[in-house]
């Protein structure tokens, strides 16, 4: 998920410039989608932080025991985590080595920069594929946690699914961008 060297004219509002027309309804769907899943990931951390810290205060000082405390931020996390990282591949944020970069010419660190894409696309669609079976499996079974709370496992493995959904919807988007950017002539090319 590298960005490797910064290739092209730089994202307006989280859109790729080299996005296929076709593409910018969904593409800016997305962008609504992935914004809205960073405030509400932000809220499911504040109210893990709050969970936990009830927790703390519950146990120590009132000496009262809470068994749903921890499945409850757990699940707040997940959300948290699969659900904003279609936010975070929009920005081109999560980790990238960049050690190729430097040693390749232009043209091919842009394939390169696809081929990272289009792999990233497809392990990202599989994992997607698996959640939801990891969902169907959990709802249909009617699995749940093994504590005294027991809260269903449909709603982490929804989470995880869904935000992986999202993640590989994004991946898709950008890979179309990065093909189409290769077949573009580069700027300083004569005419």
């Amino acid at each position: 998920m590298s960005h490797g060297l910064d290739i092209g004219a730089p994202a307006v509002a989280g859109i790729d410039p080299d996005t296929p027309a076709l593409l910018l309804p969904v593409a800016r769907v997305l962008n609504f989608v992935n914004r809205t899943m960073v405030v509400l990931g932000m809220l499911a951390l504040l109210v893990a932080s709050c969970v936990l810290t009830y927790s703390v205060i519950s146990r120590y000082v009132m000496k009262a025991s809470t068994d749903w405390q921890d499945e409850a931020a757990v699940f707040c996390l997940v959300g948290a985590t699969f659900m904003c990282g279609a936010f975070v591949q929009q920005l081109r944020g999560h980790v990238g080595i960049e050690a190729m970069a430097g040693l390749l010419p232009r043209s091919l660190n842009k394939l390169r920069l696809m081929l990272v894409d289009l792999m990233c696309t497809l392990f990202c669609a599989f994992f997607a594929w698996k959640s939801w079976t990891l969902f169907h499996e959990a709802w249909a079974e009617g699995q749940t946690t093994s504590s005294s709370w027991a809260p269903p496992l449909w709603i982490p493995y929804a989470l995880m699914a869904a935000g992986m959904t999202l993640l590989s919807l994004q991946l898709l988007v950008q890979l179309t961008a990065r093909i189409n950017g290769l077949f573009k002539p580069t700027q300083g090319a004569a005419a």
